[in-house]
């Protein structure tokens, strides 16, 4: 199976009433994600899109049995929508929202940690561009029709260089089971290594890519893990080379402010783990085709 997410997922979009929720929960739809239903409050009793709303999330899940759920709510109240969700007994939560406070996720983190691990809500971003497992399901922003259907795992901070990956991944004959965008900003609910977690427990999973940028210390914890406890192939790209010491590139998260937060440092400790190093976003694709190949012959 995929991770996170598959046909038989319910799924609700909380902010579907609104414009930009409205329109990407008929994207997910029209990809046959099983969407049962919307959360915003004071419309509770109203259709979006043929689904119900909600005034809560709690009463979502007594109603349709939900079991994640798509964050579409602003920035100063998205905080409170994500431990709503964790509230009311949601699995899977991805907030794509951009310009959450670092102090309203610190918040959020806490609140996360009162639940034992295997009651924990799973949180992917914020400022991320979803979870797509191509074929079945998806929930987020991504662009469906550049995904094929395969073998080849993706997780990246960069939604667009994930983007990138898929499609010349499909171009060059190789399909992804389930691409997931944790999200750019300093403060995110899952890490790289979280998500090889669960890469490396899925038998559709044959080798996973994976896209970093400055800043941060998750690539040097995935390394680590990928040495220490995986099987599977990793290969990695990191963008930023030639990013300055103390300048933002990009994504909220990316600036290098400590020893090992620079591209080359990444690159250098991922190279001694082992890992398979793509040299810049244009090989991405042919990097992973390499090591499919020398898998086959090996």
């Amino acid at each position: 199976m995929a991770i996170l997410l598959d046909e038989t997922t319910r799924v609700i979009v909380q902010g579907i009433s609104g414009r930009i929720g409205r329109f990407h929960a008929d994207q997910m739809i029209a990809y046959r994600t099983n969407v049962v239903g919307g959360v915003t409050p004071g419309r509770g009793g109203e259709t979006v899109l043929d689904r119900p709303v909600f005034n809560t999330v709690k009463g979502a899940v007594a109603e349709t049995g939900a079991e994640a759920t798509l964050v579409f709510v602003p920035p100063p109240f998205a905080a409170d929508a994500i431990m709503e969700a964790a509230d009311a007994g949601i699995r899977l939560a991805v907030c794509v929202t951009d310009g959450i406070p670092a102090q309203d996720m610190m918040r959020v983190k806490r609140y996360l940690r009162r639940y034992k691990a295997e009651q924990r809500m799973t949180l992917i971003g914020p400022n991320c561009a979803g979870v797509i497992s191509p074929g079945r399901a998806m929930m987020g922003i991504m662009p469906d029709h550049i995904y094929a259907q395969g073998r080849i795992g993706i997780v990246g901070r960069s939604g667009t260089l994930g983007y990138e990956a898929a499609s010349q991944l499909k171009a060059l004959g190789l399909g992804v089971s389930t691409s997931v965008g944790i999200g750019g900003d300093p403060i995110n609910g899952s890490s790289h290594r979280d998500m090889l977690e669960l890469f490396e427990d899925d038998p559709e999973t044959d080798a996973v890519l994976m896209i970093g940028e400055i800043g941060g210390p998750q690539e040097a914890e995935a390394a680590a893990y990928w040495k220490a406890q995986m099987k599977k192939p990793l290969v990695a790209c990191v963008a930023g080379l030639s990013a300055p010491k103390g300048r933002k590139m990009g994504h909220a998260g990316a600036i290098i402010s400590a020893f090992g937060e620079s591209a080359q440092e990444k690159v250098d400790m991922l190279t001694e783990a082992g890992v398979t190093i793509a040299p810049n976003p244009s090989l991405m694709g042919e990097t992973v085709a390499r090591v499919m190949r020398g898998m086959a012959a090996a």
